[in-house]
């Protein structure tokens, strides 16, 4: 280990920080805040969490009779050699024992249901609220960051859970149980007892104040590499394109040292905890021992037997400190993991949709923009946009990268809300108009066509849940994917993995649009969904989305001019503003920003074809 790494506990508040981890912590709630959040999700489970507490109260109760017990021997029948009843007394020893332990059984038994119930209901509640944040909210972070809040982080909560909360009551209970036993037995043992725990006190409050803050930092730096992780491994066709390999490890290592150094001083400075209590304890041991033997040599005040009971009375004392504190070590993490689950669920959700909003059950998809401006985080994106989509009618949006192309899209499919002017459909204000309910009128064919782990026909039937088998075949065979689909092992059965692994590019693309041609929608999006494919596969995707946009309004984000030359329209942006409207030929014939970019494409597919 270097003398770097030595140094760090002493250096961890310099760890740097990223962007995002400094948000969170700004918006986290304080310690008490977040258990009461942890708090109020337990009481759901009353019945189970009163009979725990029954068992933890039982189990500490006869915690304290066993050693009391044991004294009340040797003073009775070891010290004075008598025999009678000394068999009862052991088999009411045995029975407190065998009580005890069906008690410790219980109330775990019990605890571990109520934290699974626990942390179901906390996953179910950030799942449910991943679906209601807007997209704006997953453009502007790590996937596997926000995946690490779901499975880390809830992780930490159900450990603590299935022990800490258990322990930490039942040592409360003790601890407040063995103290007015103590009292009553012997003050002046009592007050030995006492005397170490000012040191425990310090000691614990020492290194507790110094894990608090290295807890978060591994946390943070444990979902900082998730995210990293996630994000690599979904782009390594990437970075092995572009040889990109000791740079990602390098990055890798970067952040793998930094969650080594925050956790390796996290869990070091929390090991010292049990050492610093173990040597407290056999301190208090000596002490007991010494004070109790010159008082029970020299008065009669104390007994053996009542020094063997203060003995095994201040390993319960100081066990439950110690338990506390290895316990409160647990809680800051799992406070931590529960403070990034608590501020996913506080972000603000999509904005509900009005209370007259409108429930479309059709449309003819005839769309208006009138003057629409929309800016993103104070940024002006678009600035006075207007045209008008007929139905049936096929608009193509064309611009440089940035020009506002997706963002027009994202708007008509309510994923951001504009600022100003207005857009209709069939006559009904956008944003008058149900989320759920537009959507269900729309289809979408995107660039990288997306499938989810499952079957074949699980995938297209996507578009519409209820659809027949027949109904799932008719699609693929309109979407000219039936023959490769056939020709697969398991035909419509074969199960796929998200990447759609053991099909091509563009055989995924032929199940997306029959995923689409089965939701039978009014309204269609798409984003160059022929580029990076095969002539002989962009023949046929070009032939199924003929078929799909039919009788459809649709909208194209075009990158490939060639490929919208039959569009009604062609709008053409720039920073933001339409500079140029009609179709190709019109706009041919203008000469102007639209020209120069079909003109400058053809010249370079003739250099391409040359090569």
């Amino acid at each position: 280990m270097s003398n770097n790494e030595l140094k760090a506990p002493f250096q961890y508040k310099k760890i740097p920080v990223n962007q995002d981890a400094s948000k969170d912590k700004k918006k986290a709630k304080n310690m008490t805040g977040t258990l009461l959040r942890i708090w109020s999700y337990l009481v759901r489970e009353k019945v189970k969490l009163s009979l725990v507490i029954l068992m933890v109260t039982i189990s500490s109760g006869l915690s304290l009779l066993g050693p009391y017990l044991v004294g009340t021997t040797i003073d009775k029948f070891i010290v004075t050699r008598e025999i009678s009843g000394f068999g009862l007394l052991l088999i009411s020893l045995l029975i407190v024992y065998l009580f005890h332990s069906l008690s410790l059984f219980l109330q775990s038994f019990w605890m571990i249901g109520i934290a699974q119930n626990t942390v179901f209901d906390l996953r179910k509640d950030l799942f449910r609220q991943f679906h209601r944040l807007p997209i704006s909210y997953f453009d502007k972070r790590q996937h596997g960051n926000l995946m690490s809040r779901l499975t880390n982080d809830i992780d930490n909560v159900n450990n603590v859970l299935n022990s800490s909360v258990i322990q930490i009551f039942s040592s409360v209970l003790t601890l407040v149980g063995t103290l007015v036993v103590m009292l009553m037995l012997s003050p002046i043992l009592t007050f030995v007892t006492m005397i170490i725990i000012p040191l425990m006190y310090f000691a614990t409050r020492w290194i507790t104040k110094r894990t608090g803050p290295l807890y978060k930092m591994q946390q943070k730096d444990l979902g900082d590499i998730n995210g990293y992780i996630e994000e690599v491994l979904s782009g390594q066709h990437v970075v092995q394109t572009y040889s990109q390999e000791k740079r990602v490890i390098h990055h890798f290592e970067q952040k793998n040292n930094q969650l080594k150094l925050t956790g390796f001083w996290a869990q070091n400075i929390a090991g010292f905890i049990p050492k610093v209590m173990n040597t407290l304890n056999f301190l208090s041991f000596g002490l007991i021992a010494l004070v109790g033997g010159i008082l029970s040599i020299n008065t009669s005040l104390v007994t053996v037997g009542m020094i063997v009971i203060f003995i095994e009375y201040s390993r319960q004392f100081t066990r439950p400190l110690n338990e506390l504190s290895n316990q409160f070590n647990l809680l800051l993490s799992a406070v931590a993991g529960a403070e990034r689950v608590f501020n996913v669920m506080d972000e603000t959700p999509e904005e509900d949709d009005e209370e007259d909003a409108l429930e479309i059950k059709s449309t003819s998809g005839h769309i208006i923009f009138d003057n629409v401006s929309f800016a993103y985080e104070s940024t002006l994106i678009l600035k006075n946009i207007s045209f008008e989509a007929k139905p049936g009618e096929t608009i193509a949006f064309v611009g440089h990268t940035g020009a506002g192309k997706t963002t027009i899209i994202n708007l008509i499919s309510r994923f951001y809300n504009y600022d100003g002017g207005s857009i209709k459909v069939d006559g009904n204000e956008l944003n008058k108009i149900k989320r759920s309910s537009l959507r269900k009128h729309m289809a979408f064919v995107l660039q990288e066509p997306f499938l989810f782990q499952g079957t074949i026909r699980d995938n297209i039937r996507y578009g519409q849940l209820e659809a027949t088998d027949f109904e799932v075949e008719k699609a693929a065979k309109d979407a000219n994917a039936h023959e490769f689909i056939n020709q697969l092992p398991n035909g419509y059965d074969t199960i796929l993995d998200h990447e759609g692994s053991g099909i091509s590019q563009g055989q995924k693309q032929l199940l997306t649009i029959a995923r689409a041609l089965i939701a039978e929608p009014s309204i269609l999006i798409f984003d160059e969904a022929t580029s990076n494919i095969d002539t002989i596969t962009e023949i046929k995707i070009q032939d199924a989305l003929h078929r799909l946009m039919s009788g459809r309004t649709s909208f194209v984000i075009a990158h490939r001019l060639n490929t919208i030359q039959d569009a009604d329209q062609i709008i053409m942006l720039e920073h933001g503003e339409i500079v140029e409207k009609g179709n190709h030929e019109a706009l041919i014939k203008q000469e102007g920003h639209y020209y120069q970019l079909y003109k400058g494409q053809l010249v370079e597919e003739a250099n391409k074809s040359l090569e």
